[in-house]
Protein backbone atom coordinates (compact mmCIF):
# COMPACT_ATOMS: atom_id res chain seq x y z
CA UNK A 1 0.00 0.00 0.00
CA UNK A 2 3.05 2.26 0.17
CA UNK A 3 4.07 3.27 -3.37
CA UNK A 4 7.79 2.99 -4.02
CA UNK A 5 7.90 6.63 -5.12
CA UNK A 6 6.67 7.71 -1.67
CA UNK A 7 9.10 5.63 0.37
CA UNK A 8 12.16 7.48 1.64
CA UNK A 9 11.73 11.15 2.34
CA UNK A 10 7.95 11.14 2.72
CA UNK A 11 5.99 12.87 5.44
CA UNK A 12 4.47 10.27 7.75
CA UNK A 13 1.44 10.58 10.01
CA UNK A 14 -0.27 7.93 12.12
CA UNK A 15 -3.73 7.75 13.63
CA UNK A 16 -7.02 5.92 13.95
CA UNK A 17 -9.01 7.83 11.27
CA UNK A 18 -12.17 5.98 12.33
CA UNK A 19 -14.94 8.19 10.97
CA UNK A 20 -13.38 10.42 8.36
CA UNK A 21 -14.26 14.08 9.01
CA UNK A 22 -13.19 17.56 7.91
CA UNK A 23 -10.54 17.76 10.65
CA UNK A 24 -8.80 14.73 9.14
CA UNK A 25 -8.99 16.12 5.61
CA UNK A 26 -7.67 19.54 6.61
CA UNK A 27 -4.82 17.98 8.60
CA UNK A 28 -3.76 15.67 5.77
CA UNK A 29 -3.98 18.51 3.21
CA UNK A 30 -1.86 20.78 5.44
CA UNK A 31 0.83 18.11 5.73
CA UNK A 32 0.85 17.38 1.98
CA UNK A 33 1.03 21.11 1.16
CA UNK A 34 4.49 21.15 2.72
CA UNK A 35 5.72 19.40 -0.41
CA UNK A 36 6.60 15.83 0.57
CA UNK A 37 4.70 12.68 -0.43
CA UNK A 38 2.31 11.70 2.37
CA UNK A 39 2.14 8.25 3.96
CA UNK A 40 -0.56 7.54 6.54
CA UNK A 41 -0.17 4.85 9.19
CA UNK A 42 -3.60 3.55 10.22
CA UNK A 43 -3.78 2.14 13.74
CA UNK A 44 -5.07 -1.42 13.52
CA UNK A 45 -8.33 -2.55 15.14
CA UNK A 46 -6.61 -4.00 18.22
CA UNK A 47 -4.69 -0.80 18.97
CA UNK A 48 -7.82 1.27 18.34
CA UNK A 49 -9.86 -0.80 20.83
CA UNK A 50 -7.05 -0.47 23.36
CA UNK A 51 -7.10 3.32 23.12
CA UNK A 52 -10.74 4.10 22.34
CA UNK A 53 -12.63 1.27 24.05
CA UNK A 54 -14.34 -1.98 23.05
CA UNK A 55 -16.97 -0.32 20.83
CA UNK A 56 -14.33 1.08 18.50
CA UNK A 57 -13.35 1.17 15.74
CA UNK A 58 -16.58 1.71 13.85
CA UNK A 59 -14.90 0.75 10.57
CA UNK A 60 -12.36 -2.05 10.06
CA UNK A 61 -8.69 -1.15 9.58
CA UNK A 62 -8.55 -2.11 5.89
CA UNK A 63 -11.56 0.07 5.06
CA UNK A 64 -10.14 3.03 6.98
CA UNK A 65 -6.91 2.66 5.00
CA UNK A 66 -8.85 2.41 1.73
CA UNK A 67 -10.78 5.60 2.47
CA UNK A 68 -7.56 7.45 3.19
CA UNK A 69 -5.90 6.24 -0.01
CA UNK A 70 -8.83 7.72 -1.94
CA UNK A 71 -8.01 11.22 -0.68
CA UNK A 72 -6.01 13.48 -2.99
CA UNK A 73 -3.30 14.40 -0.43
CA UNK A 74 -2.51 10.78 0.50
CA UNK A 75 0.16 8.91 -1.47
CA UNK A 76 -0.06 5.65 0.46
CA UNK A 77 -1.08 3.94 3.67
CA UNK A 78 0.21 1.24 5.98
CA UNK A 79 -1.25 -0.50 9.03
CA UNK A 80 0.25 0.02 12.47
CA UNK A 81 0.20 -3.25 14.43
CA UNK A 82 1.26 -3.96 17.98
CA UNK A 83 0.44 -3.81 21.64
CA UNK A 84 -1.73 -0.70 22.30
CA UNK A 85 0.21 0.02 25.49
CA UNK A 86 3.46 0.52 23.56
CA UNK A 87 3.73 4.21 22.72
CA UNK A 88 7.35 5.09 23.54
CA UNK A 89 9.35 7.10 21.04
CA UNK A 90 11.65 4.13 20.42
CA UNK A 91 8.63 2.15 19.17
CA UNK A 92 7.75 4.93 16.69
CA UNK A 93 11.37 5.00 15.57
CA UNK A 94 11.49 1.24 15.01
CA UNK A 95 8.15 1.27 13.19
CA UNK A 96 9.06 4.09 10.83
CA UNK A 97 12.77 3.45 10.25
CA UNK A 98 12.17 1.24 7.16
CA UNK A 99 10.26 4.13 5.55
CA UNK A 100 13.13 6.61 6.13
CA UNK A 101 10.69 9.51 6.55
CA UNK A 102 11.69 13.04 5.71
CA UNK A 103 9.17 14.37 8.22
CA UNK A 104 6.71 13.23 10.87
CA UNK A 105 3.54 15.21 11.43
CA UNK A 106 0.81 15.24 14.07
CA UNK A 107 -1.92 17.57 15.25
CA UNK A 108 -1.48 20.04 18.05
CA UNK A 109 -2.57 18.56 21.39
CA UNK A 110 -1.74 15.00 20.31
CA UNK A 111 -1.20 13.09 23.57
CA UNK A 112 1.93 11.49 22.05
CA UNK A 113 3.53 14.73 20.85
CA UNK A 114 6.73 14.31 22.87
CA UNK A 115 7.19 10.69 21.79
CA UNK A 116 6.67 11.65 18.14
CA UNK A 117 9.02 14.61 18.41
CA UNK A 118 11.74 12.36 19.87
CA UNK A 119 11.12 9.70 17.21
CA UNK A 120 11.46 12.31 14.45
CA UNK A 121 14.78 13.41 15.93
CA UNK A 122 15.92 9.79 16.19
CA UNK A 123 15.06 9.25 12.53
CA UNK A 124 16.66 12.49 11.36
CA UNK A 125 13.23 13.63 10.15
CA UNK A 126 11.63 17.04 10.43
CA UNK A 127 8.96 17.37 13.13
CA UNK A 128 5.75 19.12 12.06
CA UNK A 129 3.03 20.00 14.54
CA UNK A 130 -0.08 21.00 12.58
CA UNK A 131 -2.93 23.07 14.02
CA UNK A 132 -6.04 21.03 14.65
CA UNK A 133 -9.51 21.92 13.41
CA UNK A 134 -11.34 22.94 16.58
CA UNK A 135 -14.26 20.83 17.78
CA UNK A 136 -13.89 18.19 15.06
CA UNK A 137 -13.33 14.60 16.14
CA UNK A 138 -14.88 11.16 15.78
CA UNK A 139 -15.72 11.22 19.50
CA UNK A 140 -17.67 14.47 19.05
CA UNK A 141 -19.50 13.07 16.03
CA UNK A 142 -20.72 9.93 17.78
CA UNK A 143 -21.59 11.76 21.00
CA UNK A 144 -23.69 14.34 19.15
CA UNK A 145 -21.49 17.19 20.41
CA UNK A 146 -20.56 18.69 17.03
CA UNK A 147 -21.10 22.45 16.92
CA UNK A 148 -23.35 23.98 14.31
Amino acid sequence: MVPEAAAGGAAVVTGVFDLLHVGHVRFLAAVRERGLPLLVGVEDDRRTRGWKGPARPFQPEEERAELLRALRPVDGTFLVHGDPSVTEWTAYTALLAPLAPGAMAWTAHDPYTEQKRRAAAGLGARAWEIAETPDRSTTRIVSGRMPG
